[in-house]
């Protein structure tokens, strides 16, 4: 034995030997928690969770439309921060379900992810979807206008008849949603307009027969809409009620207004129902003297005027000396008569 250990040879050999064993058995140690760490998260590792993540749709969209994917889901990655970080902030990854090669009807297939970092795992919140394959259908349809808030309309407007442009539109969907379809409209919001309404985009909906709203793609997805807005008015001349009496020695000469007529706004059909417009009584009861009197025209139902302000000016005259004159007249012709 001492011989051997000797001879150069045997322990280059032996050292040799060793060496093999010696990384043999640093290989193993690694390979082996490599391979743990896949199963069992590190202490160090850690959780985040990346809400509403779109979900990609892979099928041939011209041929086919699918039903039952949620548009967004929810993914957990997990792993080291350096890794995690990075990921969560620009979500550069992918979330899909793989529908190629499959047919019409219904299927339950998996929500896969691509693009997540070496090093993370990835768990997606639903990991299965039913969905439904159903051939692509696209139709024409007429789009109807609808006011809205109409009783905010200002008093005295009304509006003309609204023009869309375009006005039909096309809808892509299944045959059994395209065959749903019951209305195509757009709302036009109107409360508080003064002025016409030209080319204001408003969205479109699509409705079927109970009034529920259908998730189909439309083209286009806005249309353009105009309204004439209208102020009609007219003008009226203008009355002076008056109300009670003047004392018993004065008499009314004349009322007259500051002005003889004033401009009337409202619907067509509530001006021809307005030939004049008055002012507030006038009590004559609490006049004894000419003067002019600051009083409110009455602006009938559903009319408006610029100004309901108005002056009228009272003219009255004493009539008692007359009174007495005309007594004393008449004592006179009955005393002649009596000498005659």
């Amino acid at each position: 034995m001492d011989k051997w250990f000797k001879s150069k040879w045997f322990v280059r050999v032996l050292s040799l030997a060793f060496a093999i064993m010696l990384y043999v058995f640093v290989n193993v140690e690694a390979n082996t928690t490599q391979s743990d760490s896949r199963f069992t998260p590190s202490s160090n590792d850690e959780t985040e969770t990346v809400e509403d993540v779109p979900v990609d749709i892979r099928i041939d969209d011209e041929r086919y439309v699918v039903s039952g994917v949620p548009e967004h889901v929810s993914v957990s990655l997990e792993g080291i921060n350096s890794i995690l970080t990075p990921t969560v902030r620009q979500r550069n990854f992918n979330v899909f379900v793989d529908l190629e090669g499959l047919g019409e009807g219904k299927h339950t297939v998996e929500i896969e992810h691509e693009n997540i970092p070496k090093g993370l795992s990835a768990y997606i919140e639903p990991k299965t979807v039913d969905v439904t394959i159903e051939e692509r259908e696209t139709k024409e349809f007429s789009v109807f206008a609808e006011f809205m808030n109409k009783e905010q309309l200002p008093e005295g407007y009304e509006l003309g008849e609204p023009e869309v442009d375009p006005g039909q539109v096309t809808i892509t969907s299944s045959k059994s949603v395209i065959d749903q379809i019951a209305m195509v409209k757009v709302y036009i919001d109107v409360a508080d307009v003064t002025e016409p309404i030209n080319k204001r985009e408003i969205p479109i909906n699509v409705y079927d027969s109970q009034g529920n709203t259908l998730n189909v793609h439309v083209e286009p997805e806005n249309i353009l809409v105009s309204v004439d807005v209208h102020n009609p008015s007219k003008t009226v001349s203008i009355d002076v009620p008056t109300k009670g009496k003047l004392p018993d020695d004065y008499e009314l000469v004349s009322l007259s207004p500051n002005k003889e007529e004033v401009t009337i706004y409202g619907t067509n059909d509530v001006l021809a129902e307005i030939d004049n417009i008055s002012t507030e009584d006038i009590d004559l009861s609490e006049i004894n003297k000419s003067e002019t009197i600051n009083t409110n025209l009455k602006v009938p139902e559903g009319a408006r005027i610029d100004d309901d302000k108005i002056k009228v000016k009272v003219n009255i005259e004493e009539t008692k000396e007359e009174e007495a004159d005309s007594a004393s007249t008449k004592d006179d012709e009955d005393t002649k008569k009596k000498n005659r």
